[in-house]
């Protein structure tokens, strides 16, 4: 069974945010006021060597946010991704400062913001409900990846900046592009 991933290259993304709107869009009876599954963060913004990256969970192969959950409402599915059951979750916030992308939030009802059930990506792979589901696509959004579709974050990035995907083709997808901008030094094997 493939890994899936996402992979963003940096020398592509132009920082349009297609793929925050994309994800909203998809996802939109499953976000709660203040989740932003996606987003894009620059560096350097209007200086030499800017660089932008679109930012998600990763599904990391071992999760941090899944080690430090008391609740073990994190679970892997058999393609790799790291995902959560929202009926577990008890909002104590270890997966929040656990994740070094940031992925997981809550919902924003006030000014300093609030606890209750923790919101990330699901790389458009629904949750633990049954495929297609009323209470699926309100708690977790879209289900693409049962219907044998990409997360649509990556299929509307108009630079195809952001690959998403079985990890070895894009990881391949990616050599190429940096051997054809002259890297050869820079790829690995």
């Amino acid at each position: 069974m493939a890994t899936m991933k996402f992979l963003c290259d940096t020398k592509r993304c132009i920082e349009c945010n297609g793929c925050v709107t994309a994800c909203k869009n998809e996802n939109d009876s499953a976000l709660e006021w203040g989740i932003q599954r996606r987003r894009v963060v620059t560096i350097n913004d209007g200086q030499p060597g800017e660089a932008s990256i679109s930012v998600a969970c990763m599904h990391c192969t071992d999760a941090p946010c899944q080690a430090v959950c008391p609740a073990n409402c994190f679970y892997k599915t058999e393609d790799g991704l790291t995902l959560h059951n929202k009926d577990t979750c008890i909002g104590c916030g270890y997966c929040l400062y656990a994740c070094p992308f940031g992925a997981p939030q809550f919902p924003k009802q006030g000014a300093f913001g609030s606890r209750g059930k923790m919101d990330k990506c699901t790389f458009c792979a629904g949750g633990p409900e049954e495929n297609h589901s009323d209470a699926e696509r309100q708690k977790y959004g879209s289900n693409r990846i049962a219907e044998g579709k990409l997360p649509m974050c990556a299929e509307l990035c108009a630079t195809k900046s952001l690959l998403a995907g079985d990890a070895e083709v894009i990881s391949n997808i990616f050599r190429e592009r940096v051997a054809y901008r002259g890297s050869k030094n820079a790829i690995w094997g």
